[in-house]
């Protein structure tokens, strides 16, 4: 099996966390492949730079993702997941769709631990596209940025665990959900230090694109899913061009 795990943004330090993670979650036979955005945010920051970052993420797909048998979206935002999901003909994952449905089966009342207090209502929105309003008991903010929280490894997790200890005490959540691409493996290196379970989203991408791949479900033909037409595009270059514009079967005579 091999799953490509697309890192929207630019950061080196950031790829290298999410590739640590996501080798030690795969399975035995498993092999990952790492690819970042070629432009874009260093660390996405904002809804202007999460959109820049969803046509990187395309293009990443679209020039990397020939023979793999899963795609999993390695940014908190699950950005272009929807876009990918459609265009791509093997199964797409979000990190954070993957962490949030994974944490249902453990609890009722999910907390939420992220690293950008600016992006909070953009995760709770998140939360509530997914249907979970009624689950998210919490929202706890790590008050480091990104980038330092991705080599300030230590630092990183004693504030994670103080954040996620405050929404177990006050919001009485049942299952803390580490938010973000700097807290992946966290979700391993904390599990005995706190009251209740915890997960990331790479873990979870990993080990639920595994789990997709081997239930053998086909990609559908009608439907919002379907792959795409897409007509006439302009100046997208050649890769993400023919991810795109690829015939559908039902243009096949």
């Amino acid at each position: 099996m091999k799953i490509l795990v697309v890192n929207g943004n630019t950061s080196d330090e950031v790829t290298a966390v999410l590739r640590a993670e996501a080798e030690a979650s795969a399975s035995n036979g498993t092999e990952i492949v790492v690819v970042k955005g070629r432009f874009g945010a260093h660390v996405i920051g904002s809804r202007s730079e999460n959109a820049i970052a969803q046509h990187a993420v395309l293009d990443a797909v679209a020039r990397q993702g020939a023979g793999m048998d899963a795609i999993l979206i390695a940014v908190s935002l699950d950005t272009a997941l929807d876009a990918v999901r459609e265009a791509a003909e093997v199964p797409v994952v979000g990190m954070t769709e993957a962490s949030l449905l994974t944490a249902c089966m453990l609890g009722d009342r999910l907390g939420l631990v992220s690293f950008d207090r600016r992006l909070a209502p953009v995760y709770e929105a998140l939360v509530v596209s997914y249907g979970l309003r009624d689950r998210l008991a919490g929202i706890e903010i790590v008050e480091m940025a990104p980038a330092v929280a991705a080599v300030a490894r230590d630092a990183c997790e004693t504030s994670l665990l103080r954040a996620a200890q405050v929404l177990v005490e006050r919001d009485r959540v049942e299952v803390v959900v580490a938010v973000g691409a700097v807290a992946a493996g966290m979700g391993r290196s904390l599990k005995d230090a706190l009251p209740v379970p915890i997960v990331d989203g790479v873990a979870c991408g990993i080990l639920q694109a595994e789990l997709l791949v081997r239930l053998g479900a086909r990609k559908p033909t009608v439907g919002s899913y379907a792959l795409p037409l897409v007509r006439n595009p302009v100046d997208l270059g050649d890769a993400l061009s023919g991810f795109l514009c690829r015939k559908r079967p039902a243009d096949i005579s």
